[in-house]
């Protein structure tokens, strides 16, 4: 195993720093734990996911086994907490980042996932699946509670499954926690936003393969498989105080502990996100 420099100098760039090899088929995802802790989670089409500490010389802390099939992506909830992986055969899995242990099989999805992302405050949880759909999912649940369908009127659980043209590529979550960005391959960019079954703005695009919200959101970037990378401009909207509220509180709290405060419960259903 390479050694991890303390520091990097100028003479140092474009150096390669750490080569991680332990992988035995493809390696489709990786992502940085976001509390700065240098923690790297990697996902294979070897069935696993492999967790990396790089501040010591790279080594592998934990093989995160459970999939039965290629994992396509994954993604860390905002507090680094959580782990989610997506997969082939419908699979959806939340883990516990603090003992490396699954928290449970997440179940709804009727064909292979491929992307997963969490809301800013981790409160939600989107993944987009080949079924047509992107459900977005209480995480400390398990329950869905949002529904975008890609194709209209929506595909039976056997056409879903099957080959169709409402295949669901990527999606993005805007950093104001109100929309959700996906590419799909009948040829459509939708806008949604979490409050609405409809997409809010749409665009067109072939080939679209991942994308992604500038960090002011104002933009939307997504990549083709044919080499390119097209940019939009994303819906204008102002958050309420009431969400921006709800997301400073869901960024500490639960929804158990949300649901254990005493407040009326129209509010307590509005902190869920249960519109």
């Amino acid at each position: 195993m390479a050694s991890f420099p303390p520091r990097v100098n100028e003479k140092e760039i474009g150096k390669l720093l750490l080569n991680l090899m332990d992988h035995t088929d493809v390696v489709r995802d990786l992502t940085f734990a976001p509390d700065g802790s240098l923690i790297l989670v990697s996902a294979s089409r070897d069935k696993t996911l492999r967790v990396w500490d790089l501040k010591d010389d790279g080594n592998m802390m934990k093989v995160l086994r459970g999939h039965q099939n290629w994992v396509y992506s994954c993604s860390f909830s905002p507090d680094s907490s959580m782990l989610c992986s997506v997969g082939a055969s419908k699979a959806v899995f939340l883990w516990n980042m603090d003992k490396y242990t699954m928290i449970r099989k997440l179940e709804g999805h009727h064909n292979d996932v491929v992307a997963c992302e969490f809301s800013p405050d981790g409160a939600l949880l989107a993944t987009a699946s080949h079924d047509t759909r992107v459900y977005v999912w209480d995480p400390h649940t398990g329950s869905i509670l949002m529904e975008f369908g890609h194709l209209f009127p929506p595909p039976t659980p056997i056409f879903a499954g099957g080959a169709n043209d409402g295949w669901v590529r990527a999606l993005s979550f805007s950093h104001d926690g109100l929309h959700i960005a996906s590419l799909a391959d009948d040829k459509i960019v939708r806008f949604w936003r979490i409050d609405e079954d409809f997409p809010v703005q749409v665009a067109t695009l072939s080939n679209g393969l991942c994308c992604a919200f500038s960090t002011d959101g104002s933009v939307l970037a997504a990549g083709t498989s044919d080499g390119s990378v097209y940019f939009w401009p994303t819906p204008k909207h102002v958050p309420s105080l009431q969400h921006l509220c709800r997301m400073s509180v869901r960024r500490v709290m639960s929804t158990w502990e949300v649901q254990k405060l005493p407040l009326p419960p129209k509010l307590v259903d509005f902190l869920c996100y249960q519109m």
